[in-house]
């Protein structure tokens, strides 16, 4: 740790800086005891002041001590990072002290330091301390939605982004959070930044949610959510996103112009198409700038699992059976319902018929075809 190079003020100003740096509480308790000292000096390089310095070193007892001045300024950051003392030990994690500094009615909770561009949420959030957030959350004067004044992320953008899904439940459960605002550099929103970055379990607390957009587009090329999981073959993320009602499969970015199962296609995710494919809305035949269709990219790049999935004809939502006909019950008058074995009774029975009409006229036949003799004619001579 660097030294730091103390104002030549009186002894005991640089003493109190020199015990608060080194978290020596006899010695700074001694030191404010007295009237003429100053608890806001501070040093010559970065102008920090004996409270920075106790955060910094996580000295809970000096902080303790210091914060009982009623003269003491809690919001005095250094002139390196512009970070205040609450801002640093939010980023920190320093969750006893955090604890000491809201205490102070008078401290900076929601204005982005003007070097740093953070909040104290936004830095806790970023690093992912649990229990920093749900201090910080306790306050009814904190601002949960306030982004970071240069990149223009939120807590839960943050959050999102690093993975850091406690700090995600903390955030989502509060009412006044607005979870779907993006950032001012490229239009990412949280849901964006956590699909981007392969976070199922964000991605799915955040699709549980009415108010958020699965279809918000980046600026830069016009991608969805959807359209980057596909491309970088994200199948979890697919899944979930496609479980959306409210998701369109079919939409291109603005700048390729390829829809989601193009660019499965295109690069070889064989999984996404499939998850693709059994989508109801899903166009398979929809082309690309080029005119070709996903089967037709599939072939030029040689993906045989993806040409056979897409080769297939897409099947239709199975209709429900009809209901079997119930079975006629015979009456008078009516006929009964044929079986194979009564057919086959019934056609015994014509062909006996039949061979027993041969048998009877078959003498009357053989008379009528034997042949006649010819008649004789004799004359008679008297």
């Amino acid at each position: 740790m660097e030294p730091p190079t103390y104002l030549e003020t009186e002894s005991g100003q640089r003493q109190l800086l020199l015990a608060a740096e080194h978290g020596a509480e006899g010695a700074v308790k001694l030191i404010l005891e007295r009237q003429d000292i100053d608890p806001n000096s501070s040093d010559a390089k970065y102008c920090r002041t004996p409270l920075f310095w106790a955060v910094k070193q996580g000295s809970e007892g000096v902080v303790k001590l210091l914060l009982q001045r009623e003269d003491i300024d809690p919001d005095r950051g250094d002139t390196k990072d512009g970070m205040t003392p609450l801002e640093l030990a939010a980023r920190q994690g320093h969750e006893g002290i955090v604890k000491l500094l809201l205490g102070r009615q008078d401290i900076n909770l929601n204005t982005p330091n003007a070097k740093s561009y953070w909040t104290p949420l936004g830095l806790a959030a970023w690093a992912g301390h649990e229990g920093v957030v749900k201090l910080l959350l306790d306050r009814e004067d904190i601002d949960l939605n306030t982004p970071n004044s240069k990149a223009g992320g939120t807590p839960l953008y943050w959050a999102a982004w690093l993975g850091c899904e406690g700090v995600v439940k903390l955030l989502l459960d509060r009412k006044d959070i607005s979870p779907d605002i993006a950032d001012t550099q490229y239009n990412l929103t949280p849901l964006w930044r956590a699909a981007e970055n392969g976070h199922e379990g964000i991605v799915k607390l955040l699709l549980e949610r009415n108010d958020i957009d699965p279809d918000t587009r980046e600026t830069q090329c016009g991608r969805t959510t959807l359209l980057w999981a596909a491309e970088q073959g994200l199948e979890g993320v697919v899944k979930l996103l496609l479980e959306r009602d409210d998701i369109n499969p079919n939409t291109a970015d603005t700048k390729y112009h390829l829809t989601p199962l193009l660019w499965a296609a295109e690069r070889g995710h064989e999984g996404v198409v499939k998850l693709l494919l059994k989508h109801r809305d899903l166009d398979p035949e929809i082309p690309g700038p080029t005119g070709q269709t996903a089967l037709e990219i599939a072939a030029s790049r040689k993906h045989a699992g993806i040409v056979r999935l897409l080769s297939q004809p897409k099947s239709s939502p199975l209709l429900p059976a009809p209901p079997a006909p119930e079975p006629l019950e015979p009456h008078e008058g009516s006929l009964q319902q044929s079986t194979p074995s009564s057919c086959l009774d019934s056609l015994i029975c014509v062909i006996g018929v039949i061979l027993l009409l041969g048998l009877i006229a078959s003498p009357f036949l053989i008379i009528a075809f034997v042949p006649r003799a010819p008649r004789r004619y004799y004359i008679v001579f008297e």
